[in-house]
């Protein structure tokens, strides 16, 4: 094969050039996960303006900068895989390093970034200019270390302490957002006065640049249209009997990964009785016809974007009963009444003072919050009912930018059955942006 011809060969579009239009480089062969061609032919049909990913890089990378130089922190070191997501767009195991960090990223105050990355795989971040270095080293787990992981964690923040002490003008203030208790030990041992990092990272997040949304909105219209697959498999199967919850939520799990999405969080995809209470999870039992099938997606999507929708279905040849249409009511008013306050500047806690209330019969089962934030994962912040409200908590203002899951769990206590929607929500210069358009199920609203 000429070389020539093993260019458009290796190509992910041949109809383009070099890159792609989020960007990213036009190679099958990179080390960058994205969006396979599947989601690029559905999103340039639904007319998607695309991200720019290396503007979306470099957003957050000044975003994250500006927010340590504003807190007079000398640096920013990252354990969770969604932060260093969010400082360098780069990958590696990400399940696996969640309940074995071996993955760590330093930001200091001058924008300088070095990953520790998994020993045989530096290159995954190369793609990215803004990692300076790619280092081993941070994985100070007891599987991986034995009775030596203080020597490890010695090593680890000698690194630190030269990287500060060059790119942090000598400020020994560190921000942390999670480590292993030998790393911390020896941090501290260097003479570091470790914060909790969390607050950082959860605001520096929490407001998204325009690229960013781009994102967002290509990864909401991917998952929508797995979903709606999923949807189509199980009114076509569960009248006969023969599919289980598991059957239908692997639809959602194989139509995420062949657009270029990567997890899903959480189980939450239950039938019938199993509904109530909620947060059992997805199992072996056949649904049956004539049923309520509810599912939230906690859905990691393209772009490493999280989308948090919600629905409830009526599966039958019959009319679902009225209690249950009742509740589907009950809970799509609150989304809608709720979703209706959100404007930049409202307070958090005025928020939570003025929400929908619901009925006394759903109180007892009532969801955790009724919004919270959302962008890689759930994120801050999260608004809870007013019996759940912790004054000084969340005493913040709504900014433009910010996005927000709006959801309800109607779910009558003793009953055989949960009601349970959400929708991702932009909070605008003006007001507000539904991204969700996923249709509600129209018996279960008793439109038919």
């Amino acid at each position: 094969m000429s070389e020539s011809c093993y260019r458009e060969y290796r190509k992910i579009d041949p109809s383009q050039g070099s890159v792609l239009a989020d960007g990213s480089p036009n190679n099958d062969n990179r080390i960058e996960i994205g969006p396979t061609q599947l989601a690029f032919k559905e999103w340039q049909a639904a007319g998607l303006q695309l991200p720019d990913l290396p503007s979306m890089r470099e957003h957050r990378w000044r975003r994250l900068t500006q927010h340590i130089v504003d807190r007079d922190y000398g640096g920013l070191l990252l354990f969770d895989p969604l932060n260093i997501r969010y400082a360098t767009d780069s990958t590696n195991m990400q399940l696996w390093n969640t309940h074995n960090p071996f993955r760590a990223v330093l930001v200091c105050a001058d924008g300088y970034m070095v990953i520790w990355d998994y020993k045989n795989s530096p290159f995954l971040s190369t793609f990215n200019p803004l990692v300076k270095e790619q280092r081993s080293g941070a994985d100070l787990f007891y599987f991986d270390r034995g009775d030596r992981v203080d020597v490890a964690a010695d090593t680890f923040a000698n690194e630190v302490r030269v990287l500060v002490a060059e790119h942090g003008g000598n400020n020994k203030r560190l921000a942390v957002d999670k480590i292993m208790l030998h790393g911390l030990r020896a941090l501290e041992a260097q003479q570091f006065e470790v914060i909790p990092g969390e607050e950082l990272t959860e605001k520096c997040r929490s407001v998204k640049g325009p690229d960013e949304l781009l994102a967002m909105r290509c990864a909401v219209h991917a998952c929508e249209t797995a979903v709606g697959l999923m949807e189509d498999f199980a009114r076509e199967h569960v009248p006969a009997g023969n599919v289980s919850e598991d059957d239908i939520w692997a639809v959602l799990h194989a139509e995420n990964i062949r657009r270029g999405g990567e997890w899903i969080e959480t189980r939450l995809l239950t039938s019938g009785p199993r509904t109530n209470p909620w947060f059992q999870e997805c199992g072996q039992r056949i649904c049956q016809n004539n049923e309520i099938i509810s599912f939230d997606t906690d859905l990691v999507g393209t772009y490493g974007i999280c989308c948090d929708m919600s629905r409830s279905w009526w599966i039958g040849d019959e009319l679902p009963p009225a209690e249950m249409v009742s509740a589907m009511q009950h809970a799509h008013e609150h989304i809608m009444t709720n979703m209706s306050l959100l404007e930049p500047g409202m307070n958090i806690e005025a928020l939570v003072r003025q929400c929908h209330e619901l009925k006394p019969e759903y109180q007892q089962l009532k969801y955790g919050c009724f919004m919270h934030g959302v962008g890689l994962c759930d994120e801050w912040p999260l608004m809870a009912y007013p019996d759940q409200m912790v004054p000084g908590a969340y005493d913040y203002e709504l900014e433009p930018g910010m996005v927000l899951c709006v959801e309800a769990l109607v779910s009558p206590e003793g009953g055989d059955f949960s009601i349970k929607l959400e929708d991702q929500v932009l909070v605008t210069d003006d007001g507000f942006e539904n991204l969700s358009r996923y249709p509600f199920d129209e018996r279960l609203m008793g439109k038919r």
